[in-house]
């Protein structure tokens, strides 16, 4: 397969055919970062850990130059930078045992670019080649542009596909802003328990953010726990960990409907619901 930015790559860990490889998939992320996919669609890899229907297919769109280092990274360049996030990620498609990785290297900027063709081009093609059931990639309440970006971008790639080769089911997942503020009934539970060992093992692979300073695998892990406390306040814990996601198949069954137009659907009736709980528990002052 072909992509646009001639650095960019398909890693298949069992070292099937790239075809074929493709060809398995099941379940498929697409994230902005190295490291994203690990955050938000664990549900993904775990739906396919150890099993010989389902498979998982990570993508990668941004090439990690930015990101912030220190420690033993603290004097590397972009380009060293580049060179070890890609390591990273192909060490947590061993771990997760993922069917494929593809690393499409394009800078943030290409991303966040609205006309940018190139970025949508290269996803459809994965799409096609893969048909993925479920696909995972970020939030539309996502507080980092690139994020919006991928999201975005993927919501177009889809959308331009043949209706045939809509996956079932696009879930906008949780990094840079969580999904607790969503009203409960809008909100996707995503059931995360499990291997919790993996889970562990795949976000401690990317030695470079942990030592750069920031300490996603116990963020990570600490927000997921809290999910599974905090989601229902009158019953007991039916999970140990959760992730949340907004639905965003809508957005792939009504190519009319607004993208921006839908999010604020979902901001909409968390501030109906914050209104109506304090209209119902506040004493109205007597009028004098």
């Amino acid at each position: 397969m072909k992509f646009h930015v001639p650095s960019a790559d398909l890693f298949i860990p069992d070292s099937q055919p790239v075809d074929a490889a493709l060809a398995r998939t099941t379940h498929m992320a697409i994230a902005a970062h190295q490291d994203d996919i690990e955050i938000m669609a664990y549900h993904g890899i775990l739906q396919c850990f150890g099993s010989d229907s389902a498979w998982f297919c990570g993508v990668t769109v941004t090439n990690g130059s930015g990101s912030p280092r220190d420690d033993l990274y603290a004097n590397y360049t972009d380009e060293q930078m580049m060179t070890i996030r890609r390591l990273e990620q192909q060490k947590a498609a061993v771990v997760g045992e993922f069917g494929a990785l593809g690393r499409l290297d394009y800078t943030s900027g290409a991303v966040k670019d609205a006309a940018n063709r190139e970025v949508v081009e290269d996803l459809k093609a994965l799409l096609i080649a893969a048909r993925p059931s479920v696909v995972y990639t970020h939030n539309l309440a996502d507080k980092h542009d690139t994020h919006v970006g991928v999201a975005v971008k993927t919501i177009q790639a889809i959308r331009e596909l043949p209706a045939e080769l809509h996956p079932q089911q696009v879930l906008g997942c949780e990094v840079w802003r969580d999904l607790d503020w969503m009203a409960d009934e809008d909100k996707v539970p995503l059931d995360v328990s499990a291997h919790e060992n993996l889970a562990a093992a795949l976000l401690g692979v990317f030695d470079s953010q942990i030592c750069g300073g920031k300490r996603y695998d116990l963020a990570t892990l600490g927000r997921r726990r809290a999910h599974a406390t905090y989601f229902a306040s009158h019953g007991v814990d039916t999970a140990t960990q959760l992730n949340f996601a907004m639905d965003l198949t809508p957005l792939i069954a009504d190519p009319s409907l607004d993208i921006s137009d839908f999010a604020q659907v979902y901001i909409n009736r968390f501030a109906d619901e914050v209104n109506a709980r304090l209209g119902k528990l506040t004493l109205q002052p007597v009028a004098r």
